[in-house]
Formats: C-alpha cells, structure tokens, sequence
C-alpha cells in the first residue's frame, strides 16, 4: 500500500512537538479541565470519587460507562478475585527473573505470559477484550507483590479471596494485614490515578492497540511507557527528591540551589494543569494522616514546606507551576512502606482500569494510527560505490 504521506518536506508542515494541541482521538472516559484544576471520569467529579468510591466501583465505571449498583459490583469483585490467582507458568516466569531489575519490568514480564498463554489471545470481540481487561487487573497486583516479595528473599504471599482489591494488594505485599487507614490510602490512590486523559502511556496503548495487536501487548506498551522519568517514574524522582533535601530545614537550601543551577523540582508543573492538580489536596490529607499514624513526620513536613516556599517564590507563581500528583504520592506511598523502585509499578496497578478501557474505547472505530513526519535531512545525494567512498 502507498505511504506518499509519510514524510513531507519541512517546508509544508510545522512540527506539533510532543502533539502538543493536538487531538487524536475522541474519548468519553475522562476530561482534564487545566485552567480549572477539575478532573472528571464519565462526568463524575474525582473529589467525589475519591471521597466515596472503591477502586472496583472506578474500575466498573471506566469498563462499563456507569456506576454499579450492589449486585454488579459484587460480580465484578468476583471475577476480580478469581483472577489474583497466578497460574503455574506466570509464576514460574516471575520467579524466574533477574531479582535486580525493576518492578514494574516483572509486570510486564507477567502480563507477556499472561498473554502467551491465553488460547484466545486474538479474538477482539468487546465481551472478550473486557475480560481480559478484568484478568489483568486482578492478576498484575499479586505479580507485583510476588516478585518484590522474591527479590527481598521473601516467599509469596496467596491472595486473600476476603479482601477488597486495596486491601488484598497490601496483605501480599506485608504478608499481615494493612489497617484501616492504610487501605483507604491505598485505595484513594488508585482512584486518583486511574484515569487521566491522552496521557503518553494511554497513547502508546491505543497506538498498539490501532495496529490490531492485542490488549496485552498495549497494556505492555503502556508499561514501558509509564517507566519513564517522565511519566509514571516521576512518583519515584519525587520521593528520590525528598530523600535528598532529608529535613524540612533543608527545603530553603535546596529551592535556592536548584533555580540557580536549573535543576527540576520533581512532582511541579503539569503540561495541562495551569493551576493546582485537583488530586493533590487528597494526597496531601492523607500524608498528614499516615505521618501521625506512623509517628514521622518528616516526609508530610517536608513536603509541605517544599510546596510553601515555591507557591510564593516569583518564579512559580510567574510560570504557573503547582505541585502535581506525583509530588504527594511520593510521602504517601513511602509511608505505605512502599520501596522507591515499586512506585512506578503502584501507578500501574491503578492505571490499567484506563488503559484497559482506552483499548476498549479504540477497537470502537479502530483505525491504525500513521501520523507524518518532517524531513530535515539532505536532499538528492549522489551514490558512491564501496571501493570509491574514502
């Protein structure tokens, strides 16, 4: 087939760096409101999601476009149970791997397997595609808790078919019992972040998925993508960033330092976002109270007079930097006792509800994403047979 459009000369077309602008798709899972600081999934406000809903109803919500009432939600908290169990080989391939590489590596490891194994891999069909989607979101905590469990010398812990779907991941993880408090944490955090627009690793799952590869191979792309530093590994630079400053006394210091010598304040600033990110004051509740749970205070201290001193600093306030997500999930998710490796794994387990449902949304109307390119390089070169070139 002709791609006569794939690339054109660079004087026929400006570049939309990073797609900045540019709309891609049409979606009804989720609308960023940047100016405003409001984040919606399907209409529904995320402080009252976050304030009243489980991750499971959130998960319904993205899969099925409406809120569950009892007995839909029961179902779907079944067949999410059913499927924490790994089988044979997927664990066999978790406990296989180089206990020194990243987590959310395991992950993708896993859900490889998982793909590999399934008889029914290609068939694209919704009822199909939405229970794998359902598979994978009940399997991919207890491949995470497993292999960090592995690497620290640990057995893994069998999921709890009595716990909620927060509260299960921790028990796997600690191998006791999280408390009240914790769970609701943990809860409240995959809700924040299940869902959030054309984010980089939702894009690259719907790129994988348009080419008609299937959901595990675009839950993969997206794994990989939300690796980067720049996305889903900023949680981990943040909390990296807080364990370097180490006391509130510090934060001056280090503020200072870094606008003299343009480092980044990881966990400021948000391409959409031009005020403050409406899932922040959620996170930041929840770090006052795990610090008095836990009896340390230094990493809410921290991390509160950080954002303080920069919200009234000329130069934040001049180029409308605010803290993001990833600024409170850092204190939150290390006072969860989660290792700084495992963050960007956590995002994962929140973020496949919508990857998951984007693939859904994208097998809808599929058509394979082919954008352009600008050609910057030399024109009409003259070909030099080996034994000439010099």
């Amino acid at each position: 087939m002709a791609d006569s459009a794939a690339t054109i000369p660079s004087a026929s077309a400006t570049v939309g760096r990073g797609l900045e602008g540019i709309a891609v798709a049409e979606t009804s899972l989720s609308m960023v409101y940047g100016t405003e600081g409001r984040l919606t999934y399907r209409g529904y406000n995320i402080d009252d999601l976050a304030q009243h809903a489980s991750f499971e109803e959130v998960l319904y919500l993205l899969w099925y476009g409406k809120l569950p009432n009892k007995a839909e939600l029961g179902e779907l908290q079944h067949k999410l149970v059913s499927a924490r169990t790994l089988s044979p080989a997927v664990m066999g391939v978790i406990r296989a791997l180089p206990r020194g590489g990243d987590p959310i590596d395991a992950v993708r490891a896993g859900v490889t397997a998982m793909g590999m194994e399934d008889p029914n891999i290609d068939d694209f069909s919704h009822d199909a595609v939405l229970e794998k989607a359902i598979r994978l979101a009940g399997a991919m905590p207890t491949m995470l808790a497993a292999f960090d469990r592995l690497r620290t010398g640990k057995e893994p812990v069998d999921p709890d078919p009595k716990l909620g779907h927060s509260a299960n991941f921790l028990y796997m993880l600690r191998g006791q019992q999280a408390s009240d408090l914790d769970v609701a944490a943990f809860n409240t955090y995959l809700v924040l972040l299940a869902e959030h627009s054309m984010n980089a690793s939702t894009f690259s799952a719907r790129v994988t998925t348009s080419a008609m590869s299937d959901i595990y191979a675009a839950i993969s792309t997206g794994l990989g993508t939300l690796k980067g530093s720049a996305h889903g590994g900023a949680n981990m630079m943040s909390m990296k960033m807080l364990l370097d400053i180490g006391s509130p006394d510090n934060v001056e210091n280090y503020l200072e330092e870094s606008l003299r010598i343009h480092r980044r304040l990881m966990g400021f600033g948000h391409r959409i976002y031009k005020t403050r990110d409406p899932r922040v004051n959620h996170l930041m509740g929840y770090s006052a109270q795990l610090a008095e749970e836990t009896g340390d205070p230094t990493w809410h201290q921290l991390a509160q007079r950080l954002e303080d001193l920069a919200g009234h600093h000329k130069y934040f306030l001049e180029h409308k930097i605010f803290p993001n997500v990833d600024f409170y999930s850092a204190p939150v998710l290390h006072m969860l006792g989660f290792s700084t490796d495992l963050m960007p794994a956590i995002f994962a387990l929140s973020r496949i509800g919508g990857w998951s449902a984007s693939v859904l949304e994208q097998l809808e109307n599929n058509r394979i994403y082919r954008p352009i390119a600008v050609y910057v390089g030399p024109e009409s070169q003259t070909f030099v047979p080996l034994e000439d070139r010099k």
